[in-house]
């Protein structure tokens, strides 16, 4: 399967996914550190796929999602943005309710 289908299939199979290096509990970068603690205290399930594991992803996802860096926060198949992005979004408490919406969204 083309890599660009495999992004799209995740993407549209997980309702908040969080593409980053390393894993939420092990993340190997400050800002998916961040990103990961942020989506943790929204108290909602997610998925993540570790970049550093998947090299093919992280050279193509910045190209399909037109963002350059990780990590990249997705929510019902739309791209959300960044660390800092989600972390002001968190801090308006815009990230919980969007987050939550998402997936009850999803699960109804």
């Amino acid at each position: 399967m083309d890599i660009i289908e495999t992004i799209k299939e995740q993407i549209a199979n997980n309702t908040v996914l969080l593409y980053m290096k390393g894993s939420p509990n092990a993340p190997q970068c400050g800002f998916s550190a961040r990103a990961a603690q942020v989506l943790m205290a929204c108290g909602e399930k997610f998925a993540y796929v570790d970049i550093l594991q998947n090299p093919e992803i992280r050279a193509n996802l910045p190209k399909y999602a037109n963002w350059p860096t990780f990590p990249q926060l997705w929510v019902g198949g739309e791209l959300v943005g960044g660390s800092d992005i989600i972390t002001e979004m968190f801090e308006k408490g815009e990230l919980q309710t969007l987050v939550k919406e998402a997936v009850s969204k999803a699960s109804a």
